[in-house]
């Protein structure tokens, strides 16, 4: 507990510190001042739990003091001295919950008395402060979500729950101008700790504005944040939060925001949220990290998509590297920033792209890319893209291998490429063994190897082990996948011993390495 004791008189003030042992009566920490302006100064810095006070000092006397103290902290708990019976003063100071009124001469066992009473009320007010607290988030956090529905749906409750609002923050029609900003992150790993902090030091941020926020979290690292006043919401204020939102969430990896446009009355926030989803699917397009607000321009394709699809196809099964990518770029520059296609239309362009890339890949014999070996994987690589440009450098990444690999199987045996294949979709049985790939060769034991060796210029051994790490490697970058279940997913039963060859090959330990990729 904290206790200030603000009189005029000097040996009063140092009487009272010198004369008692505050410890042993729960008093932690005491300042002192001299008057009620210096007292209510030092309050404000202080925060004390308890004021003991003259009632008559100069410039501003005690009951003038406390009543500006409560102001900021309504809990206060106060015990006046005063050498006067002045009745006026005694009622005045009941009128501002003072738990005593203490004459001078000071007795010590009265002060102490005090005391212990203060200190019960303290901790009674506490405890009640912090449960209102608890029952006050609670329906903000309700409130928020069921802002997220269509009003008609749920009017009871949203009114219900305004009205707790209203009581708790000694508000009302605060709920007049609305604006909702959603936050979508790639993953909420590392910001998920930092989450309370940055809405409570938001709502600090926009109090001096006199805007106030309520938040909720929906669906998968999505945040919902409705800004709301009793006086409209300047387009600045709006981008000021934004901004804020930018800063706090810069370190904490991927995001876009989305903003709605602003609304009168709580029934219609609905409208902003649905308005800041539809541009939140929009930032698809755009570069990560950016703001969308509702004034963003319309961008038409410059191409026709199906005829890209199409051509595309074509250059492909003719081995035309250049064509390929001159038809790419075309899509690309067709989709970037674009507010007219929708991700969904998109990705499935981009489905149709992998199947054939898949199919071209089989028909030149060229080792199976299991990533895009059937619908599932297809869909869960593009799912797990989280911007446009990770998708379509996806593809071109998977194009750049298609060529390369096609580059060095030109010579290659027949039976290397069967022997290869094999491998690609086997390398995740821990079982696999030298034997079941001669077997499969129809090739003994000792001239599988030797053949191998021969042909490629390592051992089979040391090909399946490295292949295996790539595969790992591509499973790191993507951090859902949790290092324990890619050793399994790589022919490990062992994750130690996985560790142990991952960082033989590669340098670094999984764990080193997806630090290293994600940064």
């Amino acid at each position: 507990m904290k206790l200030l004791i603000v009189d005029d008189e000097e040996l009063t003030r140092n009487g009272l510190v010198s004369s008692f042992d505050w410890g042993s009566l729960g008093i932690d920490q005491v300042e002192l001042a001299d008057d009620g302006i210096n007292g209510l100064q030092t309050a404000g810095s202080f925060n004390p739990d308890i004021v003991l006070c003259d009632v008559r000092m100069p410039r501003l006397d005690g009951i003038g003091m406390l009543e500006r103290i409560k102001v900021i902290n309504p809990d206060i708990v106060a015990i006046f001295m005063s050498g006067y019976s002045d009745k006026e003063y005694l009622m005045s100071a009941i009128k501002m919950g003072a738990i005593n009124y203490i004459e001078k001469p000071i007795d010590s066992k009265e002060l102490e008395s005090a005391i212990h009473k203060a200190i019960e009320l303290c901790l009674r007010l506490k405890r009640e402060s912090a449960a209102q607290q608890v029952s006050a988030n609670q329906a903000a956090d309700s409130l928020a979500y069921y802002l997220t529905t269509p009003y008609n749906t749920c009017k009871e409750s949203i009114e219900q729950l305004s009205d707790q609002f209203y009581i708790h923050y000694n508000q009302k029609n605060k709920f007049k101008y609305l604006c909702t900003i959603i936050v979508k992150l790639a993953s909420a790993s590392e910001a998920s700790s930092e989450l309370p902090y940055i809405y409570q030091h938001l709502r600090t941020e926009l109090s001096s504005s006199h805007i106030h926020i309520i938040y909720t979290e929906k669906r998968l690292y999505h945040l919902v944040y409705h800004i709301y006043s009793d006086s409209p919401i300047s387009h600045n204020s709006v981008k000021n939060v934004c901004d804020y939102i930018k800063a706090a969430f810069k370190d904490m990896g991927s995001y876009y925001i989305a903003v709605g446009g602003l609304v009168e009355g709580i029934e219609n926030t609905y409208h902003s949220y649905e308005q800041a989803v539809i541009l939140l699917q929009k930032s698809f397009f755009f570069d990560e990290g950016s703001l969308m607000l509702p004034e963003v321009s319309t961008k038409s394709p410059d191409y026709s998509i199906e005829t890209i699809i199409s051509e595309f196809s074509s250059a492909l099964e003719a081995n035309d590297q250049k064509q390929v990518k001159t038809l790419l770029d075309r899509l690309y520059s067709c989709c970037k920033n674009s507010t007219i296609l929708m991700p969904n239309q998109v990705k499935t362009y981009y489905f149709n792209l992998f199947s054939t890339l898949y199919q071209i890949r089989t028909a030149n014999q060229l080792i199976t890319d299991l990533s895009i070996e059937n619908n599932e994987n297809i869909m869960d690589i593009m799912d797990s893209c989280f911007s446009y440009d990770r998708l379509h450098q996806l593809l071109m990444d998977k194009i750049d291998a298609f060529f390369s690999d096609l580059d060095s199987t030109v010579s290659e045996n027949k039976t290397i490429y069967l022997i290869k294949n094999y491998i690609a979709s086997n390398y995740n049985n821990p079982a696999l063994s030298v034997k079941d790939i001669s077997d499969y060769a129809h090739l003994s034991v000792s001239y599988l190897c030797t053949f191998f060796k021969t042909e490629t210029g390592t051992t089979l051994n040391q090909y399946i082990t490295e292949y295996r790490m790539d595969k790992a490697k591509q499973l790191l970058v993507d951090p859902r996948n949790k290092i324990s279940e890619i050793s399994s997913k790589v022919g490990y039963n062992d994750g130690n011993y996985f560790g142990k060859s991952f960082k033989k090959i590669v340098g670094l330990s999984p764990s080193e390495y997806r630090e290293k990729v994600m940064r």
